[in-house]
């Protein structure tokens, strides 16, 4: 196709963009207007398909089916398409194509007119925000759900947390089936404080991911297991009857139990476990929460390592336990605390040469309680801050007294325990040096003792305290050995005259069950350091000459007395030989039988 120089003129000023293409859409001439347009040379677009400048989709949809009908057609069609310009970006366009030929009827070609369309831009942008609107949405969903999942699962082992329970225990509860029981188990860990406090918190984390995944691993498909908090965690499973239930937690337990690896060094754990069961349409999820919990703390009253069956018609020992603090705080107010005294036994001599104070509560209503019935609480209330400052100074000024009374004997000498709250107390110290003070007490005839898990707890803290207080005079006693994880390297270097062994091996002795051995090698243990080795809890002659032969200091227990009030006691000792003057009376922690030995904690 030619142009004459008036058309020339007039194609190449036109307000519009002009293509000139042949009959295979070939561009052959093009206007400056479309040039500016784009930001194309002439170079760029002479001798270019038509449809590689525009958009991929444009390209297909248009160059297939709409310009071919404007072949066959001849006559002048309108498409909306899209022009990719010379910087990539797409604009929108109003294309118009005319289809002719030469004067002489032979060449075919094509004038191609594109003008800005302004509608189609706006669609363009229109689609882009919507898209754009949708990829947010898309974004914002993900995210939520996202959220959604962190508020409904523990973070450290990804199981359903507390508010992950009740949705499905609220589901559980709605679907069930009349021929299905829905039963929840309380797994609690046994001293997992301990372990965590003695290996860090890294560890602590890494054995609980393991139970974690234990527990999964136990139940079924139709079974969930949660983490509700700290070493507590829940299963919920459908069974058909209570005895499916304690199955199930026979054999949770026994996933616990199995050793794992942790920090390199291998550890064995337990769990208490309280059962309750859906029997009834009354049950909804706090309440069986709440029957599984009671149960739980059953299930570790009766030694730990069990389960419990939790009978909704048994009383809530929540309540009483409220109703006792409250009668314990008036008792101490009152002045209803009382210490009665247990000798300490030389065991190759038979004498007495100490004695073991013990607090006693005198309730109004309920008589005499042995301290498994308040101290405990007393801790967890904090009242036994007052309680066994009371306990230290009553047995203080018992001494004392008793000093001044028999001239010309040994002295009394005694011994209190000291609580974990107690080795944190910045005060401890003060507080033990104003009470010999204040009684005029020798501190040399004062012992005290510290459990071994609470040294345990925090050993760098218990041997500067232990330094402190081993300043004043006072001599120092490790309780309940054998119960923590305390080493020959912690015996030596912590200011110990005596190790004590707990009495739930003593008790054991004769049994067949490995007590002996154990026994024997804390008392072995206990002189190879240079301490006393003392006895707790003997009952019978058996364990009294079992122990004779291994080598034991000393011992106390209901073979040789029951705890006796001040005034007995006296007649008991008078009725004996002399006391030596090498032991202190004792203050002992609670323990879990009938004559429990008293915390006394300052």
């Amino acid at each position: 196709m030619t142009l004459t120089a008036d058309y020339e003129q007039l194609f190449e000023r036109a307000p519009c963009s002009y293509l000139v293409t042949d009959e295979s859409w070939i561009v052959t001439a093009v206007n400056g207007t479309f040039l500016e347009w784009t930001g194309y040379t002439c170079d760029d677009v002479v001798g270019v398909p038509l449809p590689r400048l525009m958009s991929a989709d444009d390209r297909l949809v248009h160059a297939s089916r709409d310009v071919p009908r404007m072949q066959l057609t001849g006559a002048v069609s309108e498409v909306s398409v899209e022009i990719v310009d010379a910087h990539g970006q797409r604009r929108a366009a109003l294309l118009t194509a005319v289809r002719s030929v030469q004067e002489d009827g032979s060449t075919e070609f094509r004038v191609i007119i594109f003008s800005a369309h302004e509608r189609h831009q706006y669609e363009l942008d229109l689609v882009a925000a919507r898209r754009s609107a949708e990829e947010s949405e898309a974004r914002s969903i993900r995210a939520e759900a996202g959220l959604q999942y962190l508020a409904l699962h523990d973070s450290l082992t990804s199981l359903p947390n507390r508010p992950g329970l009740a949705a499905i225990l609220e589901r559980e509860l709605a679907d069930r089936q009349p021929d299905v029981t829905i039963a929840l188990l309380f797994v609690d860990l046994d001293h997992f404080k301990s372990v965590n406090d003695s290996l860090g918190h890294n560890a602590g984390d890494e054995l609980l991911t393991i139970v974690a995944q234990r527990l999964s691993s136990s139940v079924r498909g139709t079974g969930t297991v949660a983490r509700l908090a700290g070493d507590e965690f829940i299963v919920v499973e459908h069974v058909r009857s209570a005895t499916d239930a304690t199955v199930l937690a026979e054999r949770l337990l026994e996933m616990v139990n199995r050793s794992m690896v942790i920090e390199g060094l291998e550890v064995v754990c337990s769990a208490s476990i309280g059962i309750a069961l859906a029997d009834d349409e009354t049950a909804d999820p706090e309440r069986l929460l709440r029957w599984a919990d009671i149960a739980m703390y059953r299930a570790k009253a009766r030694g730990r390592n069990t389960w419990e069956v939790h009978d909704p018609s048994e009383a809530d020992p929540a309540v009483n336990r409220m109703r006792l603090l409250g009668e314990l705080r008036h008792g101490i107010e009152d002045g209803q605390l009382r210490v009665h005294y247990q000798p300490r036994m030389n065991i190759a001599t038979n004498i007495a040469i100490g004695v073991e104070a013990l607090v006693r509560w005198e309730h109004p209503t309920r008589g005499l309680l042995q301290p498994g019935d308040f101290i405990d609480l007393a801790e967890e209330s904090g009242l036994i801050r007052g309680l066994g400052a009371w306990v230290l100074d009553e047995a203080v000024q018992q001494g004392a007294q008793w000093n001044r009374a028999s001239s010309g004997q040994a002295p009394v000498g005694m011994a209190v325990n000291l609580s974990p709250r107690q080795l944190v107390d910045p005060q401890l110290t003060g507080i033990v040096q104003a009470a010999l003070a204040r009684h005029s007490f020798d501190p040399s005839l004062l012992i005290l003792e510290i459990t071994e898990t609470a040294l345990m707890e925090n050993p760098e803290m218990a041997l500067k305290v232990l330094t402190a207080l081993k300043a004043l005079g006072v001599g120092l006693a490790i309780d309940d050995f054998g119960t923590g994880y305390a080493s020959l390297t912690y015996l030596k270097h912590f200011p110990i005259d005596e190790l004590k062994i707990d009495r739930s091996f003593v008790s054991g002795l004769g049994a067949g069950n490995g007590d002996y051995a154990i026994v024997s090698s804390c008392i072995q243990l206990a002189h190879a350091v240079g301490i006393r080795a003392v006895a707790e809890g003997v009952e019978t002659d058996y364990q009294r000459s079992t122990l004779l032969t291994m080598g034991c200091d000393l011992a106390q227990g209901f073979h040789y007395s029951r705890p006796l009030a001040p005034d007995l006691l006296a007649d008991w000792i008078t009725a004996r030989p002399p006391m030596s003057p090498e032991i202190a009376v004792e203050l002992i922690a609670p323990e879990p039988d009938d004559d429990i030995e008293a915390l006394a904690v300052v």
